[in-house]
């Protein structure tokens, strides 16, 4: 029976154990945390169940076909809940406030009172955004690219002529529609990509696709719950899980990766090894020199996506203001995704989301009392000494309070727990602190690093850093992927089941 070794136990690693298990390989899965799941990790305190990173539920196709690439189906692992609304947008400086449904009619209405006109605008622009997705999983999403020529055989040229790829967001979107209220809207989905409108390739705009055709969804229980069910199937098929085991190296043996060391001083061998831990982590710590394909200096120069001030909160009372997804937009766009890419600084008209799942599930908050996660997107590498922190977290209580009208916020206040840049590093070694990896711009969407090593035949990649990029169904992609590589596959389109 052949062996694997994976490092590291976020959706994509995990997904790919589960893969691999059911391939017949023998395989364990080291996962450095006290759990499992990486960024979607999760915590239980008195009585408040939080989500630790991903919450919103997207593209519920990819994950139905990954779970029937495994032999099960969704429904019978989770039990989701599409939400109504979809999300609800505060417009700061403005009386302005919107419910967005994902249904198109009740969203079209909404986009006439914004914008006269852009209601047919719309329509017109989501069979479009429909029409480029459907491309996208069946040309590029699906499939592992080596060189630049695996672009241009004549359908995937033809298709990818479609996806305008050398335009930006903002500029593809400002075509069509003119008011910056609509504008924020269809552009605020590039933050699940850690992206700005301004450098991320319109061929996005499949995102859109996604919220308002497809519908925003929630797993009862939480997102914790995708995480449990992935680890029951791979243990359904043999995975062993090791938690609190932080490899130290991946051994070389030959031009091969042999296997790992843990901190422990415990070395395990294996046919393969996958690796789901931070990529430049990988690459620069646990490989030694010889053996990297992207040494420091490559990382150097790629443009991360933001770090992110969280808090989690518990609150005395229900807070009626608040929908399941909230969003609070700053009035100057541009400047503040400035201060996030370009000029680092704390922003200081912030837009940022607020998470209140107690509004849908009442088990993640004891009876009368709310849950809630707000999440500032931030620079990554920003100074955080404890006065930094502590300011922050005024200035993001006191927009909360004013923006969805939350009344005595602080002395509502029962648990409390900020979660930074700094975190991120200590938890996931996440390269410069970094809250999803590398931003999805022009450059990095078409040249992400490998999911195989140049310089070891059989070590793998699979996570947000690797194809096809940053998101929970995005990493399950790329666990097929890594899956396609590791049996051989070069077809363009997903798996057949």
């Amino acid at each position: 029976m052949s062996t694997a070794l994976v490092i590291g136990g976020g959706i994509g690693g995990l997904g790919t154990a589960a893969l691999l298990g059911r391939r017949g390989y023998e395989v364990t899965l080291l996962e450095k945390n006290a759990l499992l799941g990486g960024r979607a990790n999760h915590f239980e305190v008195d009585g408040f169940r939080f989500d630790m990173g991903p919450s919103w539920y997207l593209m519920p196709d990819v994950f139905e076909h990954f779970f029937a690439l495994l032999g099960e189906r969704v429904e019978d692992h989770l039990d989701l809940q599409r939400l109504d609304p979809s999300y609800r947008i505060v417009f700061r400086g403005t009386e302005l406030e919107v419910d967005m449904y994902s249904d198109l009619d009740r969203d079209v209405e909404t986009f006439e009172r914004l914008e006269p006109g852009s209601g047919q605008a719309l329509r017109t622009y989501l069979d479009s955004s429909a029409e480029q997705y459907e491309i996208a999983i069946d040309q590029f999403m699906y499939r592992n690219h080596d060189s630049f020529f695996d672009f241009i055989d004549r359908k995937t040229a033809k298709q990818g002529r479609q996806l305008h790829v050398f335009e930006n967001m903002h500029k593809y979107i400002s075509r069509t529609f003119s008011t910056d209220a609509v504008q924020k809207i269809l552009e605020y989905q590039l933050v699940f990509l850690g992206s700005s409108p301004y450098n991320t390739p319109a061929l996005y705009n499949i995102m859109s696709h996604i919220d308002f055709n497809m519908g925003v969804f929630y797993p009862r229980g939480g997102i914790y719950s995708i995480i449990r069910a992935l680890e029951a199937i791979g243990t359904k098929h043999g995975v062993t899980y090791r938690t609190e085991a932080p490899v130290e190296q991946i051994l070389t043996d030959g031009g091969r990766a042999s296997g790992v060391r843990l901190a422990s001083g415990e070395e395990l061998y294996a046919d393969l090894v996958v690796s789901n831990a931070d990529m430049a982590h990988t690459e620069t710590t646990l490989l030694p020199k010889a053996a990297r394909t992207y040494p420091d200096r490559y990382w150097a120069k790629k443009t991360l996506a933001p770090s992110a001030f969280i808090l989690y909160l518990g609150l005395e009372g229900r807070v009626p203001s608040l929908t399941h997804h909230n969003l609070a937009f700053g009035q100057d766009w541009k400047r503040s995704f400035g201060q996030i890419f370009d000029d680092p600084t704390w922003p200081d008209d912030p837009s940022y989301y607020v998470c209140a799942p107690s509004r849908t599930d009442p088990t993640t908050a004891p009876e009368g009392q709310e849950n809630l996660f707000v999440l500032v997107p931030v620079a990554p590498g920003l100074s955080m000494t404890d006065d930094d922190i502590a300011r922050y977290r005024r200035k993001a209580l006191d927009l909360l309070a004013t923006d969805f009208d939350v009344p005595d916020l602080e002395s509502r206040i029962v648990f409390e727990r900020t979660y930074t840049s700094r975190d991120f590093t200590a938890d996931y070694n996440a390269y410069g602190g970094s809250a999803l990896g590398l931003a999805h711009t022009m450059k990095q969407t078409a040249f992400r690093p490998n999911n195989i090593s140049k310089k070891l035949s059989n070590l793998y990649y699979v996570g947000a850093a690797t194809n096809p990029g940053i998101g929970m169904p995005i990493c399950l992609i790329s666990a097929e992927l890594a899956y396609k590589r590791i049996i051989g596959d070069t077809s363009s389109g997903p798996l057949p089941v």
